[in-house]
């Protein structure tokens, strides 16, 4: 009989062996990150991106907004988020910007937290700034009825 105390610990080992492996070929490859819109977006002449701009309109139920202004130079890390300064619930009413949405209080088991749940915390995981860049990849996505343009 096999034992499968090895396996998983072996498994582990064998997936995390292929994604250095994979770091490391992406990093020698020729891929120039400056040249990407997803890091340059904000560079001169090449993304314009207005300081403040109207909000986008969703496109599917649960969607995150999209950040309608700059984050240049936002400094989102497990000490501190910028976000929070105006969009938290102390600050919001005299910032003006919109508040925090309460299902970023509730960790994963729906207990409610008297702070930003630590799953919610990043925010630039899921919400995005506002741009005029081209799709990087084309598509023929349509919003549901009701939402989108």
């Amino acid at each position: 009989m096999k034992s499968n105390v090895l396996n998983k610990p072996l498994s582990l080992c064998g997936a995390l062996l292929s994604l250095v492996i994979a770091s490391f070929a992406f990093a020698a490859s020729d891929v120039d990150l400056q040249q990407s819109p997803e890091v340059s977006a904000t560079v001169e002449g090449q993304i314009k991106m207005p300081k403040q701009q109207e909000r986008m309109a969703l496109n599917y139920v649960n969607q995150p907004p999209m950040i309608p202004h700059s984050i240049d130079g936002y400094q989102v890390t497990k000490n501190t988020n910028r976000c929070l300064q105006c969009h938290g619930v102390e600050s919001y009413r005299t910032t003006g910007a919109p508040r925090i949405s309460p299902t970023h209080f509730m960790d994963s088991d729906g207990k409610v937290l008297g702070e930003v749940a630590p799953r919610r915390y990043f925010c630039l995981q899921c919400h995005v700034p506002q741009t005029d860049a081209a799709p990087i990849i084309g598509n023929d996505f349509k919003p549901m009825p009701g939402f989108g343009h």
